[in-house]
């Protein structure tokens, strides 16, 4: 998979490694230069800068040393904590770093063999859906002859330093990394899925029942390998600096365990199996830590036994890492990143995915039907002149995840731009037979609608019954361009797909078979005081409804030990013969081969028609077709000759 990473900039690593062996020299990137531009943009570091390679800064320089740890890392003097919150989070997954650091092994020095060092290594990182390769030479910018950005406590180690300017060079220089999201950096080292939960909005520390929900889902992610990490909002620059209990505001941590951790001494504690929840985090800075409860030296680490104790790793040293109890967290940090690592492998022991990935685009066209940039839906004019994916439940309720991603906006920073785009998603309940894009709004609700938010990425899981639905991906304003990448993540296949066509084509051979003249939507909300058709005298029902329109059908889920079914289904039809009335039947589920019939309604679907909701009683069928049988419907039905008015 990674062995196919594309080249940025078209450099390929072994290419210019071997070059460079050849020609006996190191590689200087011409890509990313060992110049002030490569730095900054605006602000330039404090001091005189010189490019140095490892072996000018350490006598015995190592890519590592005794192994990747998340005590590896340490801030240097660009704002990016976030960065470096992540590359702690990444130390602690083999299973990732490798991928980001690959042929690792390799690309260490080899005293032995110094002659094969050419200078140069290579990187990979999950872009916009795309793992990209990305070379860099070297050259490190230090001070007095110290790394100035982020380093290892282990001055002759540097692929926490490497990396960074791996990033910074996908980024444009080493300032535009000042200030960023934490999940954004752990998606493109990883492909996962981030989630952004706003703490203090949630208000969890008020509410039990949530919080231990909220533990329960990290710690689902976190024994799943998934990254977690979490920061405190600040209202300025002047803030970021410790608080009394020891946190930084403004200030992104990563989270390197989170467990519930048994309480009490010897054979007694597993007795009583009394656990709390906490959390441990790591402070980029590698030092300064929380002073509250469950602390290093705390007094509540009394309560744990000593086995329990060793197995957690507690130390009492002022190394950036420490614990909390979960409420605290919950009450002191405002934000967290959840980063799951979703699992769609076709041969897994453990819960797999279906993955649907859709690229597109907003973009601007002065004929309403062309445009893809309509704002969000507080635009009604516009709204739904945006992108539309279509996908199918097919499970009675199944839970969905889809994340809407715009491309980093970072590289444009020293251009004076590199903001998010405001971006978000709406969710609507469509017919079960839709298959064109939608152009207004009748009897289909929105379901579920994302946050609004300037990130880089939107998330949600939802719970969604049964049904055909529309994914409408928007920016907050119409008018507002950019790209965007869509996933949709469900439990068996739902089809996802995009729908670009507006109506039924005409075809070569439509003339001789005709072209829909009209379009109908009809929507069917349920029966009342329908017959009870178990004829042993019990009561299991299972009514259903389904709708014809020239020989076509839509069918209803089928409910379940009811009289009075709730059905909320709808269809749209393209109609050709608009004097052909359209049938609605209620039927009775025996078992697999046979039901029973209830009644139905004939509607003409004329565009003369009321398209006011009506309650209709169930008839006869055939020549009897006057005759009253038990119950009625409720159905809505509007026709249009205009085949985009609906």
């Amino acid at each position: 998979m990674f062995s196919s990473a594309a080249p940025y900039k078209n450099q390929h690593y072994a290419d210019l490694r071997r070059n460079c062996i050849q020609d006996k020299k190191l590689f200087e990137d011409p890509e990313f230069p060992a110049t002030n531009a490569s730095l900054y943009f605006q602000r330039s570091p404090p001091g005189t800068v010189e490019w140095k390679r490892p072996g000018e800064i350490s006598n015995e320089p190592h890519l590592f040393v005794e192994g990747i740890s998340s005590h590896d890392l340490n801030q240097g003097v660009v704002g990016n904590c976030w960065f470096v919150a992540a590359c702690s989070c990444l130390a602690l997954k083999p299973n990732l770093w490798k991928k980001v650091i690959p042929d690792w092994k390799e690309q260490e020095w080899d005293p032995k063999h110094p002659e094969d060092y050419a200078g140069i290594f290579h990187f990979q990182f999950w872009v916009f859906g795309e793992w990209i390769d990305v070379v860099v030479d070297d050259r490190l910018p230090t001070i007095n002859g110290e790394l100035i950005y982020c380093h290892s406590k282990n001055t002759n180690e540097f692929w926490s330093a490497l990396l960074e300017k791996a990033y910074a060079k996908l980024s444009g220089c080493y300032e535009s990394l000042e200030g960023g999201n934490t999940g954004d950096a752990v998606v493109d080292f990883s492909g996962a899925v981030a989630e952004a939960i706003n703490l203090e909005a949630g208000a969890y520390y008020k509410d039990q029942k949530k919080q231990d929900q909220l533990f329960e889902d990290l710690l689902k992610v976190y024994d799943r390998g998934g990254i977690i990490s979490c920061s405190i909002k600040v209202c300025s620059v002047s803030e970021c600096s410790p608080m009394a209990n020891g946190l930084v505001k403004g200030h992104a941590y990563s989270v390197t365990a989170v467990k519930k951790v048994r309480l009490g001494h010897g054979l007694l504690a597993y007795f009583k199996n009394e656990t709390i929840p906490l959390i441990r985090m790591r402070n980029p800075w590698g030092k300064i830590e929380w002073k509250g409860a469950w602390s290093d030296s705390s007094e509540e680490w009394s309560k744990v036994g000593d086995m329990e104790r060793g197995n957690l790793g507690i130390t009492v040293e002022d190394d950036g890492e420490f614990w909390m109890s979960f409420t605290d967290w919950c009450k002191c940090f405002t934000d967290a990143d959840i980063c799951r690592l979703i699992n769609t492998s076709l041969i897994s022991i453990h819960k797999t995915w279906n993955e649907v990935v859709h690229f597109g685009s907003w973009t601007k066209n002065a004929e309403p039907l062309l445009n893809r940039c309509g704002g969000c839906a507080n635009h009604k004019q516009t709204f739904l002149q945006n992108p539309q994916y279509l996908f199918d439940v097919t499970k009675e309720v199944d839970e969905v995840l889809i994340s809407l991603q715009q491309r980093d906006m970072k590289i444009h920073r020293k251009v004076g731009q590199g903001e998010n785009l405001t971006i978000g998603f709406g969710v609507f309940k469509v017919e079960l037979n839709r298959k064109y894009r939608m152009h207004d709004f009748l009897t289909q609700h929105c379901v579920e609608t994302s946050t609004y938010i300037n990130a880089r990425t939107v998330f949600m899981r939802s719970m969604l019954p049964q049904g055909r639905y529309v994914i409408i991906p928007t920016t907050f304003r119409p008018q507002t361009l950019g790209d965007y990448m869509i996933r949709v993540f469900t439990d068996v296949d739902s089809g996802c797909r995009e729908l670009t066509e507006d109506k039924p084509k005409v075809k070569c051979w439509s003339s001789f078979l005709g072209y829909p003249q009209v379009v109908t939507h009809i929507y069917v909300h349920g029966a009342e005081g329908l017959q009870n058709q178990d004829s042993t005298g019990g009561w299991r029902m299972y009514p259903y409804v389904i709708i014809y329109c020239e020989g076509r059908s839509v069918k209803s889920i089928i409910k379940t030990d009811t009289l009075q079914p709730e059905f909320t289904t709808s269809a749209i039809f393209y109609r050709k013969k608009p004097r052909k009335p359209i049938t609605v039947e209620v039927r009775w589920h025996l078992n697999a081969v046979k039901d029973e019939f209830m009644g139905q309604v004939v509607l003409s679907g004329l565009v003369k028609d009321t398209t006011d909701p009506q309650r209709l009683q169930l008839r006869k069928r055939g020549r009897q077709m006057a005759d009253e049988m038990p119950g009625s419907i409720g159905v809505r039905i509007i026709t249009a000759t205009q085949l985009t008015a609906m």
